[in-house]
C-alpha cells in the first residue's frame, strides 16, 4: 500500500490494489464510526462502463481503491452493510446502483449530502457550491469527465480523487447540525434508508426506442426505423468499445428515424452526421432503414402508453386542494414543493377515499416523516375539498 505525503508526514491518500491491503483497509474501516465514499467511473469511454475508482475516507485517512487491479472487493461488503459505521455519499443514486452491479456490495446505513442539502432548502447543491459555502473549500472539477480506466492515473487525477471523498464527513457534520436546528434531519434519515436500496435497472426484454427521448412522438414507421437505427448503433458501440453516443449521435438519429432517407444523397444532408460517419456508416444505415420501411403494417412497433385515468370532478377538487396546500407549506419550510408532497404522492391521496387520519398509514408511497409531520394537515384539506 503506497502512500502519496503532501503536508508533512500525514499521507494525501493511499493507493490500494491488492487484496492483501485492501482487507487491511477494511480492518480499518469497520474501527471507524463513518466514512466518506465517492466512485469514478468510465462511462464516457466505453461501451460497458464499469467502476474504476473507489475514494474513501475517514477522519484520518483516504484511501484509493484500484477495482480494476483485483477480481472484486468482497474484504469491503461487510463494512458496507456495518451499520455501526455511517457511509456518507454525495449524490449517492448512480455510486449505490454502480457498486451493487459490478461489486454486489449493498450500503447501509447511508447519508446523501446532497439529500440533507435539498432539505435545508439549499438551491445549489453540487458537492463543490456545498464545499464551498459550507466548509470555504474550493474545487477543481476539470477531471471530473477524464478516462479513469486509464493506467497508471496521472497525479493530478489521484489529488482529485482524493479530494471529494476526504470532505464529506466535515460536511456531513456541518449539514447534519443544521437539520437538527430545523427538525429535519429524522426526515433526511428516512429518505436516505430508502435510497440505500435503489438498484441497477435491468437493460434487457424491451425496445431500446423505450428509453430514447423523444421517441413517444413518432408514428409506428418511425419507431420501426429508430429501433433498427438504434440496434445497429449498440452493435457498433459494442464491437469499438465506445459509448453509444460516441458512434452517432441522438440527434441525427433522430432525424434520420423523422426523415428516413433512402439515399446517400439524402443521409449526407442529416445535420451531426460528419462525412466519416456517412462513408463509414452510411451504407449500413441506409439498409437498416429499409428494412424497416418494408416492414409489413401488422409487424410495426407501437409507443407503450399508461391509459390515462379518467377522475371525478371530487378527485380533481382533492388535487388542486392539496397542491394549494402543498404550495404553502413549501413557502414555509423554504424547501421545493416536491420533497413536501410529490405528483405521484398527491393524485393517490386525491384517489383515495380515506375515512380516518389513521388510514394514511396504508398509503403505500407516504413516507413516515410526512405522515407524522403533515398527516393532520393533509386529511384535513381532503376532507375540506371532499362534498
Amino acid at each position: 500500500m503506497s502512500a502519496k505525503s503532501k503536508r508533512g508526514d500525514r499521507p494525501l491518500y493511499k493507493w490500494v490494489d491488492t487484496t492483501h491491503d485492501l482487507k487491511r483497509v477494511a480492518a480499518d474501516l469497520e474501527r471507524r464510526k463513518a466514512m466518506g465514499v465517492d466512485l469514478e467511473a468510465d462511462s464516457m469511454f466505453h461501451y460497458r462502463e464499469k467502476v474504476c475508482l473507489v475514494q474513501i475516507s475517514t477522519r484520518l485517512e483516504t484511501y484509493l481503491i484500484d477495482p480494476l487491479a483485483m477480481r472484486d472487493l468482497k474484504p469491503l461488503t461487510p463494512v458496507f452493510k456495518d451499520k455501526t459505521v455511517r457511509k456518507i455519499f454525495h449524490g449517492a443514486d448512480y455510486d449505490l446502483r454502480s457498486l451493487y452491479r459490478d461489486f454486489m456490495i449493498e450500503v447501509e446505513p447511508l447519508f446523501d449530502t446532497q439529500i440533507a442539502a435539498r432539505f435545508l432548502g439549499i438551491r445549489e447543491t453540487g458537492l463543490a457550491n456545498l464545499l464551498r459555502d459550507r466548509l470555504g473549500v474550493v474545487t477543481d472539477k476539470k477531471y471530473q469527465k477524464k478516462d479513469w480506466s486509464v493506467r497508471p492515473l496521472p497525479e493530478p487525477m489521484l489529488e482529485y480523487g482524493a479530494m471529494d471523498s476526504s470532505y464529506l464527513i466535515p460536511l456531513a457534520g456541518v449539514l447534519e447540525s443544521e437539520l437538527r436546528k430545523r427538525g429535519r434531519l429524522q426526515w433526511v434519515e428516512e429518505e436516505c434508508e430508502i435510497q440505500s436500496r435503489v438498484r441497477p435497472v435491468p437493460a434487457a426484454g424491451y425496445p431500446l426506442f423505450q428509453k430514447f427521448r423523444g421517441a413517444g412522438k413518432l408514428d409506428p414507421r418511425g419507431l420501426a426505423v429508430l429501433e433498427k437505427i438504434l440496434r445497429f448503433r449498440e452493435k457498433v458501440a459494442m464491437r469499438r468499445d465506445r459509448p453509444p453516443f460516441k458512434v452517432m449521435g441522438n440527434g441525427p438519429v433522430m432525424d434520420m428515424a423523422v426523415i428516413r432517407p433512402r439515399k446517400e444523397e439524402a443521409l449526407r444532408k442529416i445535420k451531426g452526421l460528419s462525412p466519416r460517419q456517412v462513408k463509414s456508416l452510411g451504407p449500413s444505415l441506409l439498409r437498416e432503414i429499409d428494412t424497416a420501411m418494408r416492414l409489413h403494417e401488422n409487424d410495426l412497433p407501437v409507443y407503450p402508453r399508461k391509459r390515462r385515468q379518467r377522475h371525478d370532478h371530487i378527485v380533481t377538487a382533492r388535487v388542486k386542494a392539496l397542491k394549494q396546500w402543498r404550495e404553502e407549506r413549501s413557502r414555509k419550510l423554504e424547501i421545493d414543493p416536491a420533497l413536501v408532497c410529490s405528483n405521484s404522492l398527491v393524485h393517490t391521496l386525491a384517489v383515495e377515499n380515506l375515512k380516518a387520519v389513521n388510514q394514511l398509514e396504508g398509503v403505500e408511497d407516504m413516507r413516515g416523516w410526512q405522515r407524522q409531520e403533515f398527516g393532520n394537515e393533509i386529511f384535513a384539506v381532503l376532507k375540506s375539498a371532499t362534498p
